[in-house]
């Protein structure tokens, strides 16, 4: 059966794989699924209706499942969802759902959350992401795979950072970022493509000659999104083993209600 200390307080309702660890002075609410192998070290708190996958571990001072900082929020029964082997060091927070988006809250797999990170309401992070230190995510922000967010970066509600994005510290996300891209400054601006992080990802000599001209219609040749989403469109034929990362950044800014950073 599950290792609870004697100083944690384990609602009997809450479902806890055989193998589970609870650490000291930790508190786990009577709505909570935790899956096999997570861990909670100490002081940790896990509330409202919150289904944590396996093999995850929660440091010191987190609060999963908390209520939204949102205050049209009337308790409704919404939900938070976590994935497998995350990362969630000091003092992170991550709340359920409302009922004024799809009332749930979604975290992937194998992310890394700093010391301070915040997940609001309606967020949907992606995997293998990383979000350093008091990264705060508003309301109904999408971050796709593989982006990494800068220390004390803030992304405002309902935009998205796109995969393999990288934002910089300090920076403020108040349109959306296309994948592959860096962002900095405050507001955000775009500063050319996330070249190491995609060599590093393995992305082709050919996908990286594909994202390069992307790019360039979309910042330097003075288009609007659609001209140069049909730039890109056309690029697909020219390189056809970019295929795929050529569409998803299409779609992407096709796609964007906030519209994205220029």
């Amino acid at each position: 059966m599950a290792e609870i200390h004697p100083s944690a307080l384990v609602d009997p309702r809450a479902q806890l794989a055989d193998d589970v660890v609870v650490g000291p002075f930790s508190i786990v609410g009577p709505d909570v699924s935790i899956g096999a192998g997570t861990v909670l070290k100490s002081h940790v708190v896990v509330e409202g209706r919150t289904t944590i996958g396996e093999r995850n571990v929660f440091h010191p001072g987190a609060v999963i499942g908390c209520t939204p900082q949102d205050k049209k929020y009337r308790g409704e029964p919404t939900r938070l969802v976590v994935g497998d082997d995350n990362v969630v060091r000091e003092n992170c927070t991550m709340a359920v759902g409302t009922v004024q988006d799809e009332g749930l809250t979604v975290v992937g797999s194998r992310n890394l959350f700093m010391a301070n990170a915040h997940v609001a309401h309606d967020c949907r992070v992606g995997s293998d992401v990383i979000l350093a230190n008091n990264v705060a995510l508003a309301g109904h922000v999408t971050v796709e795979d593989h982006a990494i967010l800068g220390g004390q970066a803030a992304v405002h509600q309902f935009a998205r950072v796109g995969a393999y994005a990288m934002v910089g510290g300090l920076s403020a996300v108040i349109q959306d970022v296309p994948p592959y891209l860096i962002c900095h400054l405050n507001p955000g601006r775009p500063a050319g493509l996330n070249t190491v992080g995609l060599r590093r990802a393995g992305f082709t000599d050919e996908m990286m000659r594909a994202l390069r001209r992307a790019y360039g219609a979309l910042y330097r040749e003075n288009l609007t999104a659609k001209v140069a989403c049909e730039k890109m469109r056309a690029l697909e034929e020219e390189f056809p083993g970019a295929v795929e990362v050529l569409a998803h950044f299409r779609t992407f800014v096709e796609t964007s209600a906030r519209g994205i950073m220029r």
